[in-house]
């Protein structure tokens, strides 16, 4: 017998990012998944049912009088491995904080048992008024996963926070807590703090000194945080999509991480510093192009500072503490070897040690596939294998979700 697809539910909700919502459906189809659309009246003002119909292979419609027989808002939730609502408006929040069930969306809201997640998206005034923050807040105590909007272009001329997440980053949740078989969001109410990406340190406005660093690791772990219930913050010198659900902060050299870091890490439950950040920058940046031969072939170079080293200095009681390790052994020590002496120097509370390599290596950096060994300072070693960056990314939550 084939293996049974996973059955979502795409509840969709009357706002202008309705139409955002069929490339949440394609992605989520194209990636195997079972998806009956539930839209709100509303919502088929903007996008009609023949559209959600004929891309998700099932009938749509916001009436609970269609096959009545059938009970629907009872036999689609029933069935559902989860329900994800995109666009998530204000109206429809409130509806569903309060219990109300006076469409088929929201009677499937109060009938599903798996897990539910939000994507709102409404004007920055809307998404700021006491009203929706408390409906949303009612909402995340009853376990649904209300992701945070974007920032960005709103209706007309506004921009600001409120803008509906990137459909695929939305789909990337989707996919990572169907991944989590509906376990509870464990890091539900937790601020943590995740840094990504290779800094670049500009010897002038043309060149830099960099690495390898793609940045995906980083985004990866900010994206299984998101889908564990917390309130993330990305540092991030990649210029990857802004993972849906957290606040993220662009930056470029070692400096600008070091400052968007220590800014964010105050009160922050734990801080996963998977940055590859360099270690030196030059002494002087010029504001022109640095001609052939212009000043030799003579760079200068000063140490950056360790922001990890920073951070453990600077935590505060109860704090968890990540660092990472892209290794090579060498005639001196292997990999392990050179991560447990980097564990005892930073002082940090876990180790992510993974060790790199040249063109077609399989594991660190640029690729979609990591393992790594996660070093701890109570000395234990847990061995992650070959695998997703998004699964070693849910390694480490587990183990740090143990620490707090």
């Amino acid at each position: 017998m084939p293996p049974t697809r996973p059955r979502v539910v795409l509840g969709v909700a009357g706002g202008i990012a309705a139409y955002k919502a069929v490339e949440l459906l394609r992605q989520l189809t194209e990636t195997g998944h079972d998806v009956r659309v539930v839209p709100t009246a509303a919502a088929l003002e903007f996008v009609g049912a023949p559209t959600w119909a004929a891309l998700s292979g099932h009938p749509a419609t916001d009436s609970p009088w269609a096959d009545v027989d059938e009970v629907p808002h009872v036999r689609i939730g029933q069935g559902a491995d989860l329900l994800v609502v995109a666009p998530a408006t204000a109206d429809l929040m409130a509806r569903a904080a309060h219990g109300l069930a006076d469409d088929l969306l929201t009677g499937t809201l109060l009938t599903v048992r798996c897990p539910v997640v939000m994507a709102p998206a409404m004007h920055t005034e809307m998404w700021e008024h006491p009203a929706t923050q408390a409906n949303v807040a009612t909402l995340r105590a009853r376990g649904v996963l209300v992701l945070e909007p974007a920032v960005g272009r709103l209706t007309g001329a506004d921009s600001g926070k409120g803008r509906l997440p990137d459909p695929e980053q939305i789909a990337h949740v989707v996919r990572r807590v169907l991944a989590r078989g509906g376990l509870p969001l464990d890091l539900a109410g937790r601020r943590v703090v995740v840094s990504a990406g290779g800094t670049r340190e500009h010897l002038d406005p043309v060149r830099y000194l960099g690495n390898r660093s793609s940045g995906r690791q980083g985004h990866a772990l900010a994206r299984a945080a998101v889908a564990r219930g917390a309130e993330v913050v990305l540092v991030t010198a990649s210029g990857l999509p802004a993972p849906a659900g957290a606040d993220v902060v662009r930056v470029v050299s070692a400096e600008d991480l070091r400052a968007a870091v220590h800014a964010a890490a105050p009160g922050a439950d734990a801080v996963v510093m998977a940055a590859a950040v360099a270690d030196y920058r030059p002494v002087e940046r010029l504001d022109h192009k640095r001609k052939r031969g212009d000043g030799g072939r003579t760079v200068e170079l000063v140490e950056n500072p360790d922001v990890l080293a920073e951070l453990v200095a600077a935590r505060s009681p109860g704090q968890v503490l990540v660092g990472f390790a892209a290794e090579t052994g060498d005639a001196g020590a292997s990999v392990l070897e050179h991560g447990r002496a980097k564990l005892a120097r930073k002082g940090c509370d876990l180790l992510v040690v993974n060790e790199v390599g040249g063109e077609g290596h399989p594991t660190g950096f640029e690729g979609d596939d990591n393992a790594a060994v996660v070093l701890g300072a109570d000395g234990s070693e847990t061995a992650v294998p070959l695998g997703s960056k998004d699964a070693l990314a849910d390694a480490v939550w587990d183990l740090v979700a143990a620490r707090l």
